[in-house]
């Protein structure tokens, strides 16, 4: 008989199926290896199973989309070692081996902060172009020591790594300030040089870290600004500061290390942070985890960094000569009922899946491309030339990019890409696109049609817009003048300005600091009661009303409303017009299925609005790609 293991996990993506077979591989276990939509299935036999399996256990990191695991018996065995598949490198955090062995002093590797192995770390931050390889890495210029190449041809976690590397024949880092200069290029040098970036924080400095994810600049939360993010360096005090479901709390802790939207706990946060909301991580590559270590010992629980590039100004700059292409990171959504990936490349990113076709697909960095048997999505600059038969580009790319090049739409592709992932092909479906403006679709199984197309924002003439809107309107203006002057004159210099998003004029009406959607999404989670008001969301000539929208917000703001009720009932608003638009396209078209996307879902306040009105007929998103504009590369194949 042979012992299977099903892994619950609806990822395409090939980190955890790596994970567990570098273990069976180095205990000698013959494996076969079955992926499904739900799970993933090793079927296993060796002599030394169970210190394969003791290892597992120990060794397996926590993930996202790891949901449970069971175990049977299967009468037939495999034959043959299971292989890895590493032919495109992922951005993630550091797996519980690297963790461990980046804290052990006997190890060649202790305070060694580019250390990552073959299924985990920021390896795709170092690819120039495929085939992945380490002559097309900027590890290139380093050769491997004798002992990394050694690990490199045995089996374990260091296996066909191809950015191996160690004290011995590592990266030096230098850490620079205004009077001196010092290197790191063996463990003593570098635990001293994390201590004084630790102390210089202490010391309300600014730290810019060149980190494997990225240029991150560090400071005291006494200095957050609406770039902040939270890095809570200490596990044990996370639920001291953060008030967090347990889910909220894994994913934090997972091997993805996403960026999270959460409630603070801690008073003295909420004060710092003006607001009871915070995007918050925890340390994900050897640099933050290095540096959040020595500040646990000088007795902080959490720091604030924001990403940024090498120009930003700070006191000390951690620096080093390697050519880095950092991802954007995901911005992770759940509650107690629904997860997905709201935003970001990291992690969704490169993406090998689908049956190719050939063509390529563009949309802003991202292409999609065949390779091999399947697609291959990354960012343009991995890829040299490919013949295809075409291409579809995102509308607004003025690049030339094939003869036959054809167009498409972020919101149609966006829509595509949730029913390609979700095997839709071939049924019915109405769906909505959020990304500032609200877009309505029908899919008949064959194409795309937009029902109810957005319609885009203007600022050019608005207050006169509001003034002409209906008979009268021309007072609420005078009484937004009258009573909210500095608000009227906000929207006076508005008007003037190009590119202008719907969400930064109701930010601006709102009288928020941050004039943008970040913002009335902050304001929105202040509110604590049980129901809004209603703000009007009514369509005109079969297209959503900016100007009756954002006419109505201003009537509340003049009558006095409260800024928190007045976000929330946007939210609530907003919801219960999606609802009513799909459940009448629902209806009209006999679609059996609802889709969601783009970015603007991911809001607790108004997700949370769609999850009660369409409880009966939940809707179908992306699973493994964000359902923001990146999406688009995806569904771009398909159109």
């Amino acid at each position: 008989m042979a012992f299977v293991l099903d892994l619950q996990t609806t990822s395409t993506q090939k980190y955890l199926q790596n994970l567990v077979v570098n273990v069976l591989r180095k205990y000698n276990i013959l494996t076969t290896i079955t992926q499904t939509q739900k799970s993933l299935r090793f079927v296993c036999s060796g002599e030394a199973l169970q210190e394969a399996l003791d290892e597992l256990n120990a060794t397996l990191p926590a993930s996202l989309f790891l949901q449970g695991s069971s175990v049977c018996e299967d009468e037939v065995k495999p034959e043959k070692l299971p292989e890895l598949e590493l032919d495109h490198p992922l951005s993630l955090g550091l797996c519980p081996s690297c963790q461990k062995e980046l804290f052990d002093v006997s190890s060649s590797r202790y305070y060694y902060p580019f250390i990552s192995c073959n299924c985990c770390g920021a390896n795709h931050s170092f690819l120039h172009q495929y085939p992945y390889e380490r002559k097309n890495t900027s590890f290139k210029f380093l050769v491997a020591c004798e002992s990394c190449q050694v690990e490199q041809k045995q089996y374990g976690k260091k296996e066909q790594h191809h950015i191996n590397s160690c004290h011995k024949c590592g990266v030096p880092v230098r850490l620079v300030s205004k009077t001196s200069e010092r290197y790191a290029n063996d463990a003593g040098s570098f635990r001293t040089m994390f201590e004084v970036a630790a102390k210089a924080l202490a010391d309300d400095k600014k730290v810019l870290i060149k980190t494997t994810m990225g240029y991150r600049v560090f400071y005291k939360t006494s200095h957050l600004n609406n770039d902040s993010i939270l890095m809570m360096i200490n596990a044990n005090t996370i639920t001291d500061n953060l008030s967090l479901i347990t889910e909220e709390y894994q994913a934090l802790l997972s091997i993805e290390r996403p960026l999270l939207y959460v409630a603070l706990k801690d008073e003295k946060l909420k004060n710092l942070n003006g607001a009871n909301t915070a995007y918050v991580k925890y340390p994900d590559d050897g640099f933050s985890i290095l540096l959040g270590v020595e500040l646990q010992k000088l007795g902080f629980e959490y720091i604030a960094y924001e990403e940024t590039d090498e120009e930003h100004e700070a006191d000390l700059v951690m620096d080093y000569d390697l050519e880095l292409r950092a991802q954007s990171d995901m911005k992770f959504f759940l509650n107690k009922d629904v997860r997905f990936i709201g935003a970001g490349e990291r992690v969704s990113f490169p993406s090998y899946a689908f049956e190719k076709r050939s063509l390529v697909s563009v949309a802003g960095d991202l292409v999609g491309v065949p390779y091999g048997e399947k697609i291959l999505f990354d960012t343009m600059e991995c890829f040299e030339s490919v013949e295809v038969m075409g291409a579809n580009v995102l509308e607004g790319d003025m690049q030339k990019y094939h003869e036959n090049q054809k167009y498409f739409l972020a919101d149609e592709a966006s829509f595509m890409s949730v029913i390609v992932e979700n095997n839709l092909i071939g049924v019915k479906c109405v769906g909505a696109y959020f990304d500032e403006i609200p877009s309505f679709l029908y899919y008949d199984g064959k194409s795309i049609l937009r029902v109810v197309p957005p319609k885009p924002f203007e600022s050019e003439n608005l207050l006169e817009k509001i003034a002409t809107l209906r008979e009268g309107s021309e007072r609420l203006i005078e009484n937004l003048q009258k009573t909210l002057p500095d608000v009227y004159e906000n929207l006076e210099k508005l008007q003037s300005k190009s590119d202008v998003k719907l969400f930064d004029a109701v930010a601006i009406i709102l009288g928020l600091d941050d004039t943008s959607m970040r913002g009335v999404s902050k304001e929105a989670m202040k509110f604590v009661g049980k129901g809004g008001i209603q703000i009007d969301t009514h369509v005109k000539d079969n297209r959503f009303d900016n100007t009756a929208f954002l006419a109505s917000i201003i009537s509340y703001m003049v009558a006095g409303v409260s800024k928190p009720i007045l976000a929330y009932s946007i939210f609530e608003s907003f919801g219960d017009y999606f609802n009513d638009i799909l459940q009448e396209l629902k209806s009209k078209t006999k679609a059996t299925e609802i889709v969601l996307c783009g970015t603007h879902f991911a809001n607790q306040s108004l997700f949370s609005r769609m999850q009660r009105n369409l409880k009966m007929t939940p809707p179908y998103m992306n699973k493994n790609y964000p359902i923001g504009s990146e999406n688009c590369v995806v569904g771009g194949v398909y159109l």
